[in-house]
């Protein structure tokens, strides 16, 4: 292409940018797709970004190790029904022209070099926005369903993205997962700070989704759905012979290891005498076949997000703790937001547990853990959450129950304010999580559904 088509085509995004946004914004605002938003803490075992493949030239590629911030793992998916294509016809028809799925009105997709039909390992392409926030990439993977692309330097992130196309027995489904980080502080201000940048983010590959499905000449089903995992930055592999500055959060969870628990046991007792307070709430999940668990079915997909403490919403209450250590013992520094206060208190798993249980003559298969609030927390209590499994019916509930009341020590303003305020948010805080695993359950089945079709 020539720098007068170039710069021609530079003008032109820049031209329709002032109506771009204010109808991309209207169309966020007003969209009717129902879009499902899940965020959960990732960890690097889980969420690295895949290995490039061997022979791909690295020059100029802006990799997660060269970014700033936490890393950020997410999936963009739907499903589509009443279409004739199958997954390769799909990905064709989107590889001879990628900007045919660009939401048009504010950004384009541009091939840099030789203008030629398909997509191929080494194609360059720029994300085309007015001002800064070009964004080139570089093709590293391309098979007959899927195609990968890795940043170039430049770019606002520094990591990789992915497309994809699949099929079951009755439908398509169509994804994109990306893997990065920002590319600088600057990025990573607007991106996980003020959120700007991912509120965007969301709405143009939502848009592509949206086209995407326009190409099948299929119809949508189930809306979209968003998966994040974020992987705190001190949680990401440090580079070699280079030292990672000390993190407040980690400087908080180290002094945990010193803290007792701030109630006495004998005291509880079984009535609420001394103002303790007891919860007991059940959630269904869904079924699945009798007897024992199912691999990867619904009683073992939520247990393990309870051993990794995804119950909560990362945006109310997420915690820190070490990933090595075993799950009876650890110590979990939890960092609360209320109000746009930040409170961090500290907890111990004091057990973890897998028990067949008998009740009214039927068997049940139950694991779960407990924790007991440290000094300085402004409570007092113990927590269990537990998966049972009814072996007879194949029914999944998820269990909570806490015994809890306000601490009597630590500092006065914070147990003033829970004392003001805790127990209703408290009450929330126990109906959220309960909500919050059915509906992550619900997600990863499908998610592992779509990746193993039927």
């Amino acid at each position: 292409m020539s720098s007068r088509q170039t710069l021609r085509k530079r003008w032109a995004t820049a031209a329709r940018w002032p109506a771009g946004v204010a109808l991309a914004a209207g169309r966020y605002l007003w969209s009717t797709t129902p879009t499902h938003r899940w965020e959960m803490i990732g960890s690097w075992a889980a969420d690295a970004p895949p290995d490039l493949p061997a022979g791909i030239d690295r020059d100029e590629l802006q990799g997660v190790d060269g970014g700033a911030g936490p890393l950020v793992h997410r999936i963009y998916r739907t499903r589509i029904v009443g279409s004739t294509l199958d997954p390769a016809q799909l990905m064709g028809r989107m590889a001879t022209d990628l900007d045919r799925v660009a939401p048009s009105e504010f950004a384009t997709f541009q091939k840099v070099g030789e203008e030629r039909g398909g997509l191929e390992v080494g194609d360059c392409y720029v994300v085309r926005m007015p001002g800064p926030w070009d964004g080139p990439v570089r093709v590293v993977a391309v098979g007959p369903a899927s195609f990968r692309l890795t940043t170039l330097s430049g770019h606002l992130e520094a990591g990789q993205i992915e497309f994809r196309a699949g099929a079951d027995h009755r439908s398509l489904w169509f994804e994109i997962e990306s893997w990065a980080r920002s590319g600088d502080w600057f990025s990573d201000l607007f991106y996980n700070r003020l959120r700007i940048s991912k509120e965007v983010q969301l709405h143009m590959w939502s848009s592509v989704l949206r086209h995407v499905v326009g190409l099948t000449e299929g119809t949508m089903e189930g809306g979209i759905v968003v998966v994040t995992r974020m992987v705190p930055e001190h949680a990401l592999p440090g580079r070699p012979g280079e030292e990672r500055p000390g993190d407040p959060e980690l400087d908080r969870l180290r002094d945990l290891a010193r803290r007792h628990p701030n109630l006495d046991e004998d005291e509880i007792g079984d009535g609420e005498e001394g103002g303790w307070r007891r919860d007991d709430m059940v959630e269904p999940l869904p079924s699945e076949a009798s007897g024992p668990p199912v691999a990867g079915g619904s009683w073992q997909v939520a247990r393990q997000i309870m051993e990794r403490y995804q119950l909560a919403d990362p945006g109310v209450v997420s915690a820190t703790y070490d990933e090595s250590a075993p799950l009876a013992g650890r110590d979990m520094l939890l960092r609360i937001v209320f109000k746009g206060l930040r409170f961090w208190v500290g907890v111990r798993v004091d057990q973890d547990y897998e028990e067949t249980r008998e009740l009214d003559g039927r068997e049940v298969l139950v694991f779960g853990w407990s924790y007991v609030t440290l000094e300085g927390h402004f409570e007092e209590g113990r927590m269990h959450y537990e998966v049972w499994k009814w072996i007879d019916t194949g029914d999944v509930e998820f269990h909570l129950r806490a015994v809890s009341r306000p601490a009597r020590s630590g500092p006065l303003p914070i147990r003033l304010g829970f004392s003001l305020f805790g127990r209703s948010q408290q009450l929330r805080f126990y109906r959220q999580i309960c909500r919050r695993l059915r509906r992550l359950t619900e997600a990863e089945l499908e998610t592992r559904r779509v990746d193993s079709p039927v």
